[in-house]
């Protein structure tokens, strides 16, 4: 296995073009969905991860490590922080590109550990476009915008239909959205592109 760094993307790529729908820069981001464990507001013990359009084709999103992330005694669990960085970066493809896709890969480098109480800063920007696949990087900086780094990810995205959430979810969650649709925030997506 190699050790040197693999070139991101790893295809030729056509450069990202934002929505012109997508949010404005300097826009605070709703949930997507109230109980995704992510951004959800009814997950008691979720990331509860907060995000803002930046410039360009970047997101920031926030994310306070608590007790019930650990690992370790008094650090955040290596799992919870790769679940963090996919939540960032799902949340920039859909609301740059408004079109709904799913994580196709998901790469991980932990640099340093992340104690608990420690606020996790992720800027994530979209890297390039091929067919359906979206490639995005993030790197998460402990406390401050300019902290010191203590992740890297990068991951694939594949766009997909709506009716993927539909025939893959389970009905009784289809169902209380459908009852509820505050469930969900504004949709980040074309309905019908």
């Amino acid at each position: 296995m190699s050790r040197t760094q693999q070139p991101w993307p790893p295809v030729d790529t056509e450069p990202p073009k934002a929505h012109p729908d997508a949010p404005a820069p300097g826009t605070d981001l709703p949930q997507h969905y109230a109980r995704c464990f992510g951004c959800g507001d009814q997950q008691e013990d979720g990331l509860h991860l907060r995000a803002q359009v930046g410039d360009g084709h970047t997101i920031r999103s926030r994310f306070t490590v608590t007790e019930a992330h650990q690992g370790a005694p008094g650090l955040a669990h290596g799992g919870l922080l790769a679940c963090a960085f996919d939540e960032a970066l799902g949340t920039t493809v859909g609301n740059l590109l408004r079109k709904p896709a799913v994580t196709g890969k998901l790469e991980t480098d932990f640099l340093r550990p992340v104690p608990v109480g420690t606020t996790l800063v992720i800027d994530a920007h979209l890297d390039g476009i091929a067919g359906r696949k979206v490639y995005v990087s993030a790197e998460g900086r402990m406390d401050t915008d300019d902290g010191p780094v203590a992740v890297r990810a990068r991951a694939l995205f594949v766009l997909v239909d709506l009716s993927h959430f539909v025939n893959h979810g389970r009905p009784e969650d289809l169902q209380a959205v459908a009852q509820d649709p505050k469930l969900l925030g504004r949709l980040p997506v074309e309905v019908n592109p």
